[in-house]
């Protein structure tokens, strides 16, 4: 077994954010051509069955995620104690996976009308019995996941280009995307061997794992209430042509999500490991300085997505996803609560196993959120649900803010965020004035990118050199020099 090695954060967080993007931009790129070929309805019906499948998958995973990230984090220096976790965890995670699959199957069974897309997404729930990706997040082998994932998911993209070609081809789709991911999942068991040995289950142990994965398991159904019984109640309350403007506006919106999101993962085991070592000033010096880069992100992503909706869409998608640019620009402003929050979930609620905290404030998210789709969708559908979600992750976000007010030094964290909104606000109203000139077209999409986002940078890049930033000074240094050293060649 291979002894393992610390890799650096950077890095770390390449990988993950290489990894994490693949999963959605892979395929955001076929979703110009799947819109014009399939159409709203069609992809509103596969954004339905995947999203049914989905809470079976959630439900054979429970919150192993983050706890099998943690726990594996904190074994990794004692092989024999990452041998037993490893092993414990994920026989308890198949078994209940195992009753998962069958229950889905159940599921099909039951359905009186078309239930082909359904049957076509039972690969999608046996993906979920297979994931161990949590193990590797956990011992930090992130290029190898993106290397393998990588070449799978263009393999993907491939298959929908040459086999889908008309709206009949629909389950042709939906068999291509769940085949990717139960492959994805079965290439990460070949090379396991290397990392962990396998050993005789303990069901002690494994009766000791099932309490704190079921406690995580809750938020993680009640964030689902939001990401995806929101596509649900939208394709039973509403239609599926409103649901496939929902399902667009949602994928634009989550690229950039998973860019700030991916930090986190990657910050979760580093936390943990500082956590467990009683080193409090590093984790608070990494916190505020993790804060700091994903507000910067996420005020451009905000103030950038809210400006280039309307023109993004029926660009992209075609005139009859103008919808989704209105939706683009709603959903942007849930950007900055989702990234706030989850600097505190994974860096400091989940690796200090405070799990009540967090599923206290998911919980009356998700309650938020059902009470407002059920009042909202049936009466303007996809933008009930975008109403739903915005208010959901602000109750998240505030919600954390005050449990951990006496913990954290939220002012501090708010006075390294803050800055970053006039910039943004900046970059919206050029924007929006490129916009106006241009009404619409290839030319205004790449003056409001390249202006605003040009613009956007040179004053952030003004502000960090203005209040030292270390990390930014760091980079800047380093290119200097390489900069001289290569003028020098």
């Amino acid at each position: 077994m291979k002894t393992q090695k610390t890799s650096s954060v950077k890095k770390n967080f390449a990988y993950q954010m290489i990894y994490e993007v693949l999963v959605l931009i892979l395929p955001f790129v076929t979703s110009p051509y799947i819109a014009r070929v399939i159409g709203a309805e069609g992809l509103g019906t596969y954004s339905y069955s995947y999203s049914v499948a989905y809470y079976f998958v959630l439900f054979s995973l429970l919150g192993i995620k983050n706890y099998g990230n943690r726990e594996i984090a904190k074994a990794r220096d004692d092989s024999a104690k990452l041998n037993k976790t490893f092993v414990n965890i994920a026989t308890l995670h198949i078994l209940i996976s195992i009753v998962c699959v069958l229950a889905y199957i159940g599921y099909i069974i039951s359905l009186k009308q078309v239930r082909i897309y359904a049957e076509i997404q039972t690969l999608y729930v046996l993906s979920g019995l297979l994931d161990i990706s949590w193990f590797y997040f956990g011992i930090e082998r992130f290029k190898m996941i993106v290397t393998r994932n990588t070449i799978i998911k263009i393999i993907n993209v491939i298959c929908v280009f040459v086999f889908v070609r008309s709206a009949d081809d629909l389950w042709k789709y939906c068999l291509i995307m769940a085949l990717g991911n139960l492959i994805s999942q079965i290439a990460l068991w070949v090379p396991l061997r290397r990392y962990v040995e396998f050993v005789r289950p303990d069901w002690a142990s494994m009766k000791k794992h099932m309490k704190p994965l079921t406690i995580l398991f809750i938020p993680a159904i009640a964030v689902s209430m939001y990401k995806y019984m929101d596509k649900i109640m939208i394709g039973a309350f509403s239609s599926k042509t409103e649901l496939g403007y929902y399902e667009n506006a949602e994928k634009v919106i989550n690229i950039p999500m998973t860019v700030i999101t991916s930090f986190g993962t990657v910050m979760l085991p580093k936390m943990s490991n500082l956590t467990a070592s009683s080193n409090h000033n590093s984790a608070e010096r990494y916190m505020t300085l993790s804060m700091e880069f994903v507000m910067c992100l996420a005020t451009a992503f905000t103030f950038g997505l809210a400006g280039v909706g309307t023109v993004f869409a029926p660009f992209f998608w075609g005139k009859e996803f103008t919808v989704s640019g209105q939706l683009i620009m709603g959903l942007a402003l849930t950007i900055p609560f989702i990234s706030f929050a989850n600097v505190i979930r994974t860096q400091y609620l989940i690796p200090t196993s405070k799990d009540r905290e967090y599923i206290t404030s998911v919980i009356a998210g998700a309650v938020v959120n059902l009470c407002i789709n059920g009042l909202l969708i049936p009466q303007i559908g996809a933008f009930g649900a975008m109403i739903g979600t915005i208010a959901a992750e602000m109750i998240v976000c505030i919600w954390q803010v005050i449990v951990v007010r006496k913990e954290l030094p939220i002012r501090k964290f708010l006075s390294v965020s803050v800055p970053f909104i006039p910039f943004g606000i900046l970059m919206f109203a050029v924007i929006i004035g490129i916009k106006i000139i241009f009404k619409s077209g290839i030319e205004a999409l790449l003056l409001q990118v390249v202006l605003g986002g040009g613009l956007y940078l040179c004053l952030c890049l003004w502000y960090f050199v203005k209040t030292q930033n270390e990390v930014v000074l760091r980079m800047i240094k380093t290119a200097k020099k390489r900069f001289l050293k290569n003028n020098q060649l």
